[in-house]
């Protein structure tokens, strides 16, 4: 019976993992669609970065109680979550409480800690819960939310509250075979919160309390290897991409914009006709009509974007009503993406669907909303940069489709004619000062 259960243990164990890691290499290929992007200077700076935003979670220390509970939540599901390698390694070896012996009273220790923090990770999960579906925050009503995004949310805390508690049910009805003497129970110590259920429990016959210890033993690992293939699939994605994400993050100035080289060489040449090289070749395209022009680090960005709604509460064009949201341009860059990397699954190859991350998935209405202020990138605790994929669009609406409102067309005409925003010759410019005295 024994080996049947590791058997079927490593059976579960190896396919959980050959799931999760055929969906990581097609999220790693769909991201590397993108358009190459050297982010690889200043490493110091960027390691710095990870730490403090990812890890250390500085920009949602903004509001303390949340980020608190947030960071008991993570580095708690994280750290309880490290006696998955016990539990898989008493899986494969048919053993029990395998590092009991080697740690002795300080595997007492860290169980102790684990119960502490798995008690701690429930609470919180609980108040998300209740400011999700309860409190009506405003940037979690969004209609950015409506159907999966919002059904995710709610699942993830749903699972972690269903692990924590099987946690500590294993927990306190090994306990109670262990108080009552049973076989390959070993005495480890009071547990500091599944012991006070224990003795209750103690009254239940050994074959009881075996049959309920080994189905939460098994419902708790199974959980987690099927946490592990969700994740992907959900907004916790940022779980892991959240590291990579912040190293990678751009180190440039806020506010300051990547020109496009072949623009502002076209201005030089324009203004110093004798730089310009005889050999020049016109750029393909501007800016990004699909997820393709975009960079790989916007495709990134999407993949690691928490949905939760700072950036848009922040962002001055959706508090005053208009259509622009950077949440859903993140969720719809994503959307996209895995769009096509559908599409290459089933052809080998992307094959043209006649849709385009440009007008299918973002509108122009939106795109023309954005103000450029930074605000998105500001909030952002992971550094995802909205604006970016803003801008790349907006280069193309506007120079490959000519699509621009009059009032933009009339200041470029007055940019190319008179090399300002303003209709007025260039050689009246200084003008203003002949009436000075």
């Amino acid at each position: 019976m024994q080996i049947v259960q590791q058997v079927l243990f490593a059976l579960c164990f190896a396919g959980a993992v050959w799931f999760f890691s055929k969906k990581v290499k097609e999220i790693r290929r769909n991201i590397f669609l993108g358009v190459d992007e050297n982010l690889t200077d200043n490493p110091s700076v960027r390691w710095k970065n990870m730490l403090l935003l990812a890890f250390g979670q500085k920009k949602m220390f903004k509001n303390p109680l949340v980020a608190v509970m947030h960071l008991v939540v993570y580095v708690g599901f994280v750290i309880i979550n490290i006696e998955v390698l016990e539990i898989v390694l008493d899986g494969l070896l048919g053993t029990h409480r395998l590092f009991f012996p080697l740690l002795g009273s300080f595997y007492s220790f860290l169980i102790n800690s684990f119960e502490v923090l798995a008690l701690l990770v429930l609470v919180a999960c609980v108040i998300f819960l209740v400011r999700r579906n309860m409190l009506k925050l405003k940037r979690f009503l969004s209609n950015d939310l409506n159907g999966w995004p919002r059904s995710d949310a709610n699942n993830i805390l749903l699972t972690e509250i269903v692990l924590m508690g099987l946690f500590l049910l294993m927990n306190a009805t090994d306990r109670a075979l262990q108080l009552n003497g049973a076989d390959h129970y070993h005495d480890t110590g009071n547990f500091v919160i599944s012991g006070l259920f224990a003795s209750s429990l103690a009254g239940l016959s050994e074959t009881t309390l075996v049959a309920i210890e080994r189905s939460a033993w098994w419902l708790h690992i199974l959980g987690i290897l099927a946490f592990l293939n969700y994740l992907p699939w959900s907004k916790h994605l940022h779980i892991l991409l959240a590291f990579p994400n912040a190293w990678y993050a751009r180190l440039t100035n806020t506010g300051e914009m990547t020109n496009m080289t072949s623009v502002q060489n076209e201005v030089k040449y324009m203004m110093q006709p004798e730089l310009a090289p005889t050999d020049a070749t016109p750029p393909s395209k501007f800016g990004a009509k699909d997820v393709f022009d975009l960079s790989w680090k916007s495709l990134l960005d999407a993949y690691s974007c928490t949905e939760c709604g700072r950036c848009s509460a922040a962002c001055p064009a959706n508090t005053t009503g208009k259509l622009l949201s950077p949440r859903k341009i993140m969720m719809s860059t994503r959307d996209r993406l895995e769009e096509v990397g559908r599409n290459i699954n089933a052809n080998k190859e992307f094959v043209a669907d006649n849709k385009t991350l440009l007008n299918d998935y973002i509108t122009v209405e939106e795109l023309r909303a954005c103000t450029t202020c930074n605000a998105c990138v500001e909030e952002c605790p992971v550094s995802i940069n909205p604006l970016s994929i803003i801008l790349e669009l907006r280069r193309s609406l506007i120079m490959e489709d000519s699509n621009a409102p009059g009032e933009w067309n009339a200041m470029f005409s007055n940019v190319e004619n008179n090399f300002a925003p303003w209709k007025f010759s260039p050689d009246e410019r200084d003008k203003w000062a002949e009436e000075m005295k």
